[in-house]
């Protein structure tokens, strides 16, 4: 199974359960390096498919929780190569696939058929990119796609109906719906009717699963966001648990994740 195919149907075993797939989101080496592989073991155990931050000095897409935990990812010396290092390193302890979500220089820096390489040896599935343009992105999916490996689009409340529809038929793994016109972390309501109207034109067009992400934090989002998107990411809350020392599993599971006896 290719690492799309495998992200897809991870999401759709989660619905197959009665429940929508769980996507947690984790910067790689916060809050502590040595703990990150320990860390990713748990949100594999308890999401469907993990999300790691690839740190970088200048998001366009996170909020302050997201900027401080890559501020100091990288000040603990936090790398591409680093994480794909790790990420091999851990591989066979991983229950859920994989999905970097990164800016591009990284990416360039490394050079697209390397990191392809490097990907498929550390078990990585695909990859968010949110400040490539579908436009541009024919150099990193000539890469990318005879691997397998998926390239997610990102869709938000203001694209337009056309473009829409062309970047859900031109995602792989599963559709990201931004749930704000803002970024991540922010605290205005992403289940009001709006929101969920939004998610059902996204799902009316797109040919395979959607996950909705930004602004989610708790278990009454989870449920109704659920009911319009085959998923939901959780990331600015998740790490804010991690930060404090608290209990990734347990939270996880309040949110509907995979339970473990």
């Amino acid at each position: 199974m290719t690492g799309a195919a495998a992200i897809t149907a991870a999401i759709e075993a989660a619905n197959a359960d009665g429940r929508p797939a769980l996507v947690p989101f984790i910067t790689a080496g916060y809050p502590d390096r040595q703990e990150f592989a320990q860390h990713l073991q748990v949100l594999s155990g308890c999401g469907d498919v993990v999300e790691v931050g690839v740190p970088f000095t200048d998001p366009l897409a996170d909020g302050v929780t997201i900027q401080r935990s890559s501020e100091a990812a990288l000040k603990a010396g936090v790398s591409l190569d680093w994480i794909l290092t790790t990420l091999q390193q851990s591989a066979a302890d991983r229950a859920a696939p994989v999905i970097l979500m990164s800016y591009l220089n990284p990416l360039l820096a490394m050079g697209y058929e390397q990191l392809a390489e490097r990907c498929i040896a550390a078990g990585v599935a695909g990859f968010i990119v949110p400040d490539l343009p579908w436009e541009e992105s024919a150099p990193l999916r000539a890469a990318l796609e005879p691997r397998g490996l998926a390239l997610v689009q990102l869709v938000s409340p203001v694209t337009t109906a056309d473009r829409m529809k062309m970047l859900c038929e031109a995602s792989a793994g599963f559709v990201y719906a931004v749930t704000v016109t803002g970024v991540t972390g922010g605290n205005k309501p992403v289940n009001e009717s709006a929101i969920l109207d939004y998610l059902d034109r996204v799902r009316s067009v797109s040919p395979i699963p959607v996950c909705a992400g930004f602004g989610i934090r708790e278990a009454s989002q989870v449920e109704q966001i659920g009911l319009h998107a085959e998923g939901v990411i959780v990331g600015s809350a998740l790490v804010e648990v991690l930060e404090q020392g608290g209990d990734a599993r347990a939270f996880l599971q309040s949110l509907g994740g995979k339970q473990h006896d």
